[in-house]
């Protein structure tokens, strides 16, 4: 089953252009140095022909995203982890799940780890709460995404990594693996990315961090995992699009927002 991989943003968590910040990358005039918040809609038809689209986190972006690229459904969204960059959008899914409970009467699936869930559940009170009263919340509900979800054909494994000492989950569908957030991948995550043929994985700068991968970290795990195209991701304003691309192999390139790739989801 082939599908599209969309990159709703490719930047940080400030974005870029970064706030405030005045380096040539912010003031850049190439539109892939614009970088909204991290998140990535992935498409396919299913069985019966019909057009599936799964979102990966919704940042505070996540509305700008959506109506850039004329999102019109969504039939769930994995969450990676619970920072701000990932979930403060979840707000803006509530016209998006109203259009399938009228249709449906289903919520909107959000997939997450125990430690994501109680987040939301707490920031998004009003939402999830039992004894929440406000009648125009969003039509959707918690999953447990530990032993991983199938969604409309295809299958998502969480692949366990560290964002600094929190646990997090990147996601593995056919031949697709996406790990944004990563300083370190545990050994027993590399076996769940065996024939990964794209790679997606976060490279924030060529300076050390102690809670993202440098450029340099991010392309060893590549050379690791093997893929025949790796994208990097959550990048910040510390690589221009074009330098840095121009010094990078073929296989292994930034990715920018709008960017859209085929990949093999089943």
């Amino acid at each position: 089953m082939q599908g599209t991989l969309t990159f709703l943003g490719t930047g940080t968590s400030m974005g870029v252009p970064t706030v405030g910040c005045e380096c040539a990358v912010c003031n850049s005039a190439d539109p892939c140095d614009r970088r909204l918040r991290p998140a990535v809609l992935l498409q396919w038809n299913d069985a019966d022909g019909k057009m599936r689209s799964v979102v990966i986190d919704t940042g505070p972006d996540f509305r700008e995203q959506a109506l850039r690229t004329r999102l019109k459904r969504v039939d769930a969204v994995l969450y990676t982890h619970s920072h701000a960059d990932h979930i403060l959008g979840l707000d803006d899914l509530r016209p998006l799940s109203f259009v399938g409970w009228r249709e449906s009467g289903q919520a909107i699936p959000l997939y997450a780890t125990t430690e994501t869930r109680a987040v939301l559940e707490r920031i998004y009170s009003y939402t999830f709460s039992p004894a929440a009263t406000y009648s125009n919340r969003a039509k959707v509900a918690l999953h447990a995404v530990e032993g991983g979800a199938t969604i409309h054909g295809a299958q998502f494994t969480p692949v366990p990594v560290f964002h600094g000492n929190l646990p997090i989950v990147g996601y593995r569908v056919g031949g697709l693996a996406y790990l944004t957030d990563v300083s370190a991948i545990p050994e027993e995550s590399f076996p769940l990315m065996e024939g990964i043929e794209v790679l997606v994985i976060s490279a924030l700068r060529h300076a050390p961090h102690p809670n993202h991968a440098t450029l340099d970290q991010a392309m060893g795990w590549a050379r690791r995992i093997g893929a025949r195209q790796t994208w990097f991701t959550h990048i910040a304003h510390d690589l221009a699009h074009e330098a840095t691309n121009a010094a990078l192999p073929a296989e292994m390139q930034l990715a920018h927002d709008g960017l859209s790739v085929r990949v093999r989801l089943a």
